[in-house]
């Protein structure tokens, strides 16, 4: 079988928010393809573990303090990244987080704008110099990658955080219009709930009301990630560009009225969703 199409072996990317969750599970994908992979965040430690787990993959792989909202760190790591792998083919801009739901009424202007500024400028900021390098370098071309959420298409959680993932959908089509001349292809992706940490500490009444409105049955893990980041990254997207890629299950297709029923267990079950997840316990 020759699926070529897919390798990466050679190929030199980074990925932000890489230390740990979707993040790792965007570095591992692309490890597995054979790219050497920069790890970008703020936490070291943590990083430092991904790094180790990638290597062991036979890649190459380092950390990169960076904050994304901050230019200069940003361009700064970029410049790291090339002196390291003397060029960039992939990015992925998945740093990010979200704020605890609450009324719109009550969002203080402080957490809309810390919001912004990491999940939507910080995903412009790191596309940017992305492309600046991607465009000097020869040949010219390359695959940025950005990390949206199935809330940038329907409403539910926090407005903040909503409108920086709707904004991030819309930015990657944009961008995907400007910079094609350049054969770089923008494209994202948009997850459901992520079985991460964070979710571990959900009730399992919960985590059970989100799988009975999921058509696969189970919340999503972060190595359901594995195959579309290796997709987009590789030359099988060749001819793919401003597209929003939907990772959820289905949730998306429709509004819920009443749990769905199943004919067949989920492929995924309740405790193998959680057991990639439970091994980064120890992890801060």
């Amino acid at each position: 079988m020759d699926l070529s199409l897919f390798e990466l072996r050679g190929k030199s990317a980074l990925v932000t928010g890489a230390s740990m969750g979707l993040g790792r599970a965007c570095a591992t994908a692309l490890a597995m393809a054979g790219a050497n992979v920069a790890v970008l965040d703020i936490e070291e430690s943590s990083a430092v573990k991904t790094v180790e787990k990638l290597r062991s993959r036979g890649v190459d792989s380092f950390f990169v303090h960076c904050d994304v909202s901050n230019k200069a760190q940003v361009r700064a790591a970029v410049a790291a990244v090339v002196a390291r792998f003397g060029r960039l083919d992939i990015a992925i801009n998945n740093a990010g987080f979200g704020i605890p739901v609450g009324g719109s009424e009550n969002l203080a202007q402080e957490e809309w704008n810390r919001v912004i500024g990491i999940n939507l400028t910080g995903v412009f900021l790191c596309a940017q110099a992305e492309a600046e390098q991607m465009i000097n370098q020869e040949p010219t071309q390359g695959k940025i990658i950005n990390i949206a959420s199935m809330y940038g298409s329907v409403a539910g959680g926090n407005c903040a955080y909503n409108a920086a993932k709707a904004g991030v959908i819309h930015l990657t089509k944009t961008l995907a219009a400007e910079w094609g001349r350049f054969n770089i292809n923008v494209n994202c992706i948009s997850p459901s709930w992520v079985m991460t940490r964070r979710m571990m500490h959900l009730s399992e009444e919960v985590r059970s009301r989100m799988r009975a409105v999921t058509p696969m049955g189970h919340i999503q893990r972060p190595e359901d990630m594995f195959g579309p980041v290796i997709f987009l990254a590789s030359q099988a997207s060749n001819f793919v560009t401003g597209h929003d890629l939907l990772v959820d299950g289905g949730h998306t297709v429709n509004t819920w009225l009443s749990p769905l029923e199943r004919t067949l267990a989920p492929r995924v079950t309740p405790e193998e969703e959680i057991f990639d997840t439970a091994q980064d316990a120890d992890d801060p």
